[in-house]
């Protein structure tokens, strides 16, 4: 009897080549409300839901009341790329690959109602992925594990049976106080020393690399999905 495995995804960055458009809407966002935010900032801070990417960024002592009308700003920019969002090569096939072996396919994202819509129409595996929890199904967005334990509930496996894949040292934090297996992606520009230090079990440069070293990887057939520990590429 095959024993349930979950194969979870954080979804920007990871699988849709999205993150630098975050960048730049949440950029364009700050500057219409008077705020000057380097790129570089955001660039770290995308991954975190939009309530708390705004106060990571502008702090405590902001007036919180702009929060709404921020990410209002923000969601309406990032809408007008919807239309031409990309998945990351392989991405579908990938998650294809998974669901062939036995793996249950789940998201974990901060996106939610009609971003998440787009995200999904560009990755294009609908006929693979099991369920998303998104930002309006946790109190507590990501690095709190909240995100990756509600992923694991449609797919009915404990943290123990799960893997969790992302691009932000968020995601890997998630991960490991979740105590699912954590892989990352360097997809998202997040660079290799900070995924490492958040926890990342191992690193692909992409979807299609790790797709190409699924039998190396953590997803290996193998009784128990936390036993291959594989050294970071």
């Amino acid at each position: 009897m095959t024993t349930m495995r979950a194969a979870i995804f954080d979804v920007d960055g990871t699988l849709v080549d999205s993150n630098h458009l975050h960048v730049v809407t949440w950029w364009e966002a700050f500057r219409q409300a008077g705020h000057h935010v380097p790129m570089r900032e955001i660039h770290r801070a995308v991954g975190l839901g939009g309530g708390d990417l705004i106060e990571h960024l502008l702090g405590d002592d902001r007036d919180p009341d702009g929060d709404d009308q921020l990410a209002a700003a923000h969601h309406a920019l990032c809408a007008t790329y919807f239309e031409r969002l990309r998945a990351l090569d392989e991405a579908g096939d990938l998650l294809r690959a998974l669901a062939g072996r036995g793996w249950k396919i789940v998201l974990a994202t901060s996106a939610s109602g009609a971003e998440l819509s787009a995200l999904r129409g560009a990755i294009d595996a609908d006929d693979v992925i099991l369920g998303a929890a998104s930002a309006d199904d946790v109190d507590d967005g990501k690095p709190a594990p909240d995100p990756v334990r509600q992923a694991r509930e449609p797919a009915g496996v404990p943290s123990e049976r799960a893997v969790f894949v992302g691009d932000t040292v968020w995601d890997m934090k998630a991960a490991v106080r979740d105590g699912v297996v954590p892989l990352a992606v360097l997809s998202g520009g997040i660079p290799r020393a900070d995924l490492e230090s958040a926890g990342a079990r191992a690193l692909y440069r992409d979807p299609a690399d790790l797709l190409g070293h699924l039998d190396t990887s953590v997803f290996a057939d193998r009784e128990s999905a936390g036993e291959t520990a594989v050294p970071s590429r």
